[in-house]
Order: structure tokens, then sequence, then C-alpha cells
């Protein structure tokens, strides 16, 4: 459905899930005819029963969005299941079957399309059909078991990607999208792009996490704004959209070093002022997840 993919529908739009999609009359003009087109249509019956065989064990299923590149996506997905996986009365993964993820920790693991090329070097040179299909195994395919938490780290932008993703998982379940942005302006504007969109595939936002909110010295333990909110940040931005802001989470040096030596930000720095943001954000989250149980009810 175009409007799904965020602009304007056409008159007799096909809809995403129809073999037309993008190749009818109608579309032709439409500024989503690439998207439609490129393989990102619902899937068939038969691929939904098998999606949610698949996922019939995951209860809760988070994707990590942003309209802007570098703001800190993937680091905040990587803590996020850092600290979900602390808690100890939760599993993040277990496999018995089928393609199995990369565990980095007993009850944390990994699947990503690095771990499939031959060098950590080579780039990925794929178009979208190719990249929608990896998409589908990884859901299909990976053997996730039985799981608290399946968190799904996404490109920014609002691309054929995004749109694959969120109608594969709705023939499961999704329990919402965290929303990264930065405070200054730039990313901002992206990011209201971003909140649009999961507004019109009826993808229900979790919340708003400002990172690289300000730099607070190790030793003065002053505070330097290194990206000002000239239009008021991200809590401005959520008072307008009436969307909740999950917390605010400053510069470290040390996120960047744990990242690069594959360690947990949130163990090497428990008294940092961004580790004790990241627990009150990922406790905001488990909160959300637990008084919004799954209900029936198609995305797309």
């Amino acid at each position: 459905m175009a409007e799904a993919a965020g602009g304007p529908r056409p008159e007799d739009c096909p809809g995403t899930s129809s073999a037309q999609a993008g190749r009818a009359a109608a579309c032709q003009g439409c500024p989503n005819q690439r998207l439609c087109a490129a393989g990102a249509a619902a899937p068939d019956p038969a691929e939904a029963a098998e999606l949610r065989e698949r996922l019939r064990a995951v209860k809760h299923t988070i994707l990590v969005l942003s309209g802007k590149g570098g703001v800190g996506k993937s680091t905040f997905s990587a803590l996020l299941a850092h600290g979900l996986a602390a808690d100890e009365a939760k599993q993040v993964h277990q496999s018995g079957s089928g393609w199995s993820p990369v565990y980095v920790e007993e009850n944390l693991g990994v699947m990503s399309v690095g771990f499939l090329l031959s060098s950590p070097d080579d780039a990925v040179i794929w178009r979208g059909p190719k990249k929608n299909g990896l998409i589908k195994q990884f859901l299909r395919d990976v053997d996730w078991g039985e799981i608290d938490y399946l968190i799904v780290d996404t490109p920014p932008g609002t691309s054929d990607e995004h749109l694959s993703i969120v109608q594969y998982l709705s023939a499961a379940h999704i329990d919402g999208a965290v929303i990264i942005t930065t405070p200054q302006e730039v990313s901002l504007q992206d990011v209201r792009k971003e909140i649009n969109f999961c507004h019109k595939v009826k993808l229900p936002i979790i919340g708003v996490v400002e990172n690289m909110s300000g730099f607070i010295c190790p030793k003065c333990k002053n505070e330097s704004q290194i990206f000002p909110p000239t239009t008021g940040g991200a809590e401005k931005m959520c008072q307008n959209l009436n969307v909740s802001l999950l917390g605010k989470v400053p510069l470290d040096p040390q996120i960047g070093r744990s990242c690069d030596k594959g360690q947990s930000f949130l163990s090497e720095a428990p008294e940092s002022p961004a580790t004790s943001s990241y627990r009150n954000i990922i406790q905001r989250i488990q909160e959300y997840c637990d008084q919004h149980p799954f209900q029936e009810e198609k995305i797309i």
C-alpha cells in the first residue's frame, strides 16, 4: 500500500499484498512505486503460517529505528539486549534447530548478515529483493527458540527493508518501535519522518531515546552540549507529536571503548550517568511490553 510506505495513496492502488504491487497502471507516478515493486509485499498465507510457527515462542519483538544514520542506533540495540540479558529472570536467546544465532553470552544471541560473509571487510551490494529475502530468512529459518525479547536493529531511513520487516512480523507480532535520535535539529527532521512512517503502517511507538544528550566530564562533572538542542531536542519533539520520551543518554567515551572490545558498557561502567540512563530506559521498555500484551491485529 503506497500510503503505508510514506506517500499519498493513488486511486485504485492494488496494495502491497497484490502481485501487481508497483506494477499496475495505478502505480505509475506513485513516489513509492519502487518500494512496492521491490518485493516488499506482505507474506502469502503459507509464509505467514511459517513465520508464526517460527516466532510463536518469542514473547516480545522490538524494532529499533531512526530516520537518521549515526545516532547510535546499533549501540543502543546492543546495550538494550545486554540490559535485558542481565535480568536473570529473562531469556534472550536459546536454540535447538535451524540456523543458530551466535552467542555472545549464555543467554544472549545475535544473528547478522556479517556472519555470512567470507571476510569482515566484504561489502554487501544487494538490491531490494535479495535483502528482503534475507530478512525473511532471518525470521523464518533462524531457530530463535523460547525467548523473551527479539531486538531488531534496522538501517536508517524508511526504505523497503523497513516495510518488509514490519509486514513479515505482522504475521506474528510486534510490540512496537524504539526510535533513536540525537538532540540537534538535523537529526530530529529525519526522526519526525520515521515517526510518521510508524503511524502510517500502524506500528506502535514505545518511545523515543535522545542519544548523545550532553557530555558530562568524568573529572569536573560539568555538562557540555556537544550537539545543542537548538529547537528543544527530543523532549520538545515528543511533546509536539504526542510520543513518549523514554529518556536521554549522555555521551561517555567508555561506550566506544567497550564496544570496540566487545564488552557490555553497562557492566564495565556501572557508575556512569549513561549507565543509569540506559537502565531507566530499559526498565520503561520492559514495563511497556508487560502492560501491552499482544493482540491479534494486522499491522498493515
